[in-house]
């Protein structure tokens, strides 16, 4: 091959590295975080993806949490106003608005103080946990650092991490930063782990503890449970108002109704997936 023609090769090969660089997602380090006010941590790249439109929806439309919103609300701007909060573990029942509120909370507070961000942080992510809250403790921002859906199975270690990130070591959690997670179980381990624990561990109790001292971490536990008819039919209705989905009050309860019975639950979620489909029914866009 003649060296004209690797020297063609090689232009090539720069033009379509420069093309897929262009075309690959922004990512920025803890000394950007102005550009945006929400970012997906990237633990493998060191780096934070900005998040130009938060999937959310506002808090005046959570119903049936009032106790946990307040609860939450007042940790939160605490922390926004640089006092002391608590790690916030909300735990219980499935669509019943956890992941919601915390995003809910974030775009309200962070309305009145664009220093108050939210980074997203995966499960799969969370062994490098140490590593971000590194990067965050030297700038001047407040950062409120999220894992929806947090648990851990047989065999997973990575919950010592979090354990040391959240209280342990010497550093200590920055308090610049604080950390907010979701998850079905109030312990964060599914029970038959900490039983199988107990039975095969020489000292039962301590073993047992060392894993249920995970969720001692966090200094602010909100449950969520099931929620009854009627405020499953205030949250459809709070919905149908919002979005102005013309039809007769009745004939939406009704629906409604039998939508949940069709999906064997009563949840937040299930009034949402609800109106989207009355949405769609009525030719109206709705965001979310």
């Amino acid at each position: 091959m003649s060296e004209k023609h690797l020297k063609s090769v090689a232009e090539q090969l720069s033009k379509i590295a420069a093309s897929l660089d262009s075309l690959a997602p922004k990512q920025i380090g803890p000394q950007d975080v102005s550009q945006a006010e929400a970012f997906v941590w990237q633990g493998t790249h060191g780096q934070l993806q900005p998040v130009q439109k938060v999937n959310r929806i506002p808090l005046k439309l959570l119903h049936g949490i009032d106790q946990q919103l307040d609860l939450l609300r007042q940790n939160t701007e605490r922390f926004s106003k640089g006092f002391s909060a608590n790690n916030a573990l909300l735990w219980g029942a499935r669509g019943m608005g956890k992941s919601s509120l915390v995003k809910a909370m974030h775009a309200e507070i962070a309305a009145a103080d664009d220093k108050l961000k939210l980074i997203e942080i995966h499960r799969e992510e969370i062994e490098t946990l140490p590593h971000l809250m590194s990067l965050l403790k030297d700038t001047d921002y407040r950062f409120i650092v999220f894992c929806d859906d947090l648990s851990f199975d047989h065999g997973d270690t990575s919950y010592k991490s979090l354990k040391a990130a959240l209280e342990g070591g010497i550093e200590g959690r920055p308090s610049n930063v604080l950390f907010y997670a979701t998850s079905n179980r109030r312990h964060l381990l599914p029970r038959d782990m900490m039983e199988n624990e107990r039975s095969t561990a020489i000292n039962p109790s301590e073993a047992v503890q060392e894993k249920v001292s995970l969720s001692d971490r966090f200094g602010l536990w909100l449950g969520f449970h099931n929620c009854a008819q009627d405020e499953y039919l205030a949250m459809v209705e709070a919905y149908a108002k919002h979005f102005k989905l013309k039809k007769k009050p009745q004939e939406i309860r009704a629906a409604a109704l039998e939508w949940s019975t069709t999906r064997g639950s009563r949840s937040g979620r299930v009034a949402w997936q609800y109106i989207q489909d009355l949405a769609g029914e009525l030719g109206v866009k709705i965001d979310g």
